[in-house]
């Protein structure tokens, strides 16, 4: 356990915003971490989850959106470099052409076949876990990828 327990964890919202044609939005991220990202950021004092993650997709891509549902939370500690962060992922529906805003450098909409790279935090492992949820209905559950996660943030196996 850490000696910083009183830094966190902070709390965010993000919302994967779909797009006619099977698209998806991701925004560049200005600040560091670099890299592309799925729409969020922190919630503010007295906002819901549902609320901020409405607010960032507004902030980050200029688009209006709603929120179909909860893909999933996210909690690992290492997920962001930053520091400890828990994110609750919403599925959203959006209208529109993306365009960047806020902290975000641009937004642009992919496939999962023309995903960009870098992606930013555990964003691999969350796009991966959404696109297995609209291709089979099966939704991540605690412990499912422990073993990826570990792996992917150079945990070992």
């Amino acid at each position: 356990m850490s000696a910083r327990t009183n830094e966190g964890p902070f709390l965010a919202a993000d919302a994967i915003i779909e797009l006619e044609g099977g698209r998806i939005v991701l925004i560049e991220r200005g600040g560091e971490p670099k890299g592309w990202a799925i729409p969020g950021g922190f919630v503010e004092y007295g906002e819901s989850l549902e609320e901020a993650a409405v607010r960032e997709a507004r902030e980050e891509t200029g688009l209006e959106v709603e929120l179909l549902e909860l893909l999933y939370v996210y909690s690992d500690p290492a997920r962001d470099p930053r520091h400890h962060t828990v994110t609750a992922v919403f599925i959203a529906r959006g209208q529109g052409e993306p365009v960047g805003g806020d902290d975000a450098a641009s937004a642009r909409t992919f496939t999962e076949a023309t995903l960009p790279s870098p992606l930013a935090f555990d964003h691999p492992r969350v796009l991966a876990d959404y696109f297995e949820f609209r291709r089979s209905g099966r939704r991540p559950r605690p412990g499912d990828d422990e073993k990826g996660v570990r792996h992917l943030f150079g945990k070992g196996a």
